[in-house]
């Protein structure tokens, strides 16, 4: 008779090893708080970790293979929990994919209460967004596709993806209202007009880069940085009304 217990004990030491064999791993907090947010009790973490135990197995997996060829039971094999306890916090696999917006919002989050502290170059920080955010997307060209996959696919995943959109769109603004108040940002655009053509520029780049991954999406960005992003800065006379 097989030992369940002993069983599932071996597939959970296994699974890190099964990652690192395939996709690079994704990193995901494994208990992500917001600053300022309040300290989470213990049943809080716990019910954190296990859900980024799932999206991290479940990204790694979308990585390696593509979302059509991942199943729900492919993914709680990998993070080691019942078909049960996946559906306590995902509706369905297009939903744990799209739940990577929720790491890019805590990523924006984080940069924008760092520039708020900061008297840093608010230019610099925009142009490090698209690294920044890129930096998951940019493990595998089939996990892009994947998300693209899923955003056709669901009418609710992508109502879902979109509100995440809106939000960091709203975090990219603030960003960039804080650098026109400092004289670094370009005044003649309203910061959510600004904040969308960037958000544009990514997406855009992730895509054609997800499907003609010739090199890095870090270096593709770099270079999208390089030619669009002296664009962004104030012009001379904004810095001196600015000075004045």
């Amino acid at each position: 008779m097989v030992d369940r217990h002993k069983t599932r004990k071996s597939r959970a030491a296994a699974a890190p090893h099964r990652e690192a064999a395939g996709a690079e791993t994704l990193r995901v907090p494994e208990s992500p708080r917001l600053p300022g947010s309040p300290r989470q009790g213990r049943r809080e973490r716990r019910a954190a970790e296990t859900r980024a135990r799932i999206l991290r197995s479940a990204l790694s997996l979308f990585a390696e293979r593509g979302l059509s060829a991942v199943t729900v039971e492919d993914i709680t094999e990998a993070a080691d929990v019942g078909k049960g306890t996946f559906f306590n916090y995902f509706e369905s696999k297009e939903h744990a994919l799209a739940a990577i917006g929720d790491l890019q919002i805590e990523k924006l989050d984080r940069i924008l209460e760092e520039a708020r502290a900061s008297s840093g170059s608010l230019q610099e920080a925009l142009g490090r967004i698209p690294a920044i955010m890129t930096d998951e997307p940019g493990r595998s060209p089939l996990l892009v596709r994947s998300m693209m996959a899923a955003l056709l696919s669901s009418e609710p995943v992508r109502r879902m993806f979109v509100e995440k959109i809106f939000r960091g769109r709203r975090i990219l603004a603030e960003l960039i209202s804080l650098g026109q108040g400092r004289g670094e940002i370009r005044a003649d655009r309203e910061p959510l007009e600004i904040a969308e053509v960037l958000q544009q520029t990514v997406f855009g780049t992730m895509l054609v880069w997800s499907l003609e991954p010739s090199e890095s999406l870090r270096r593709r960005m770099e270079l999208v940085i390089a030619v669009l992003g002296p664009g962004l800065a104030a012009t001379p006379r904004e810095r001196r009304e600015k000075k004045t």
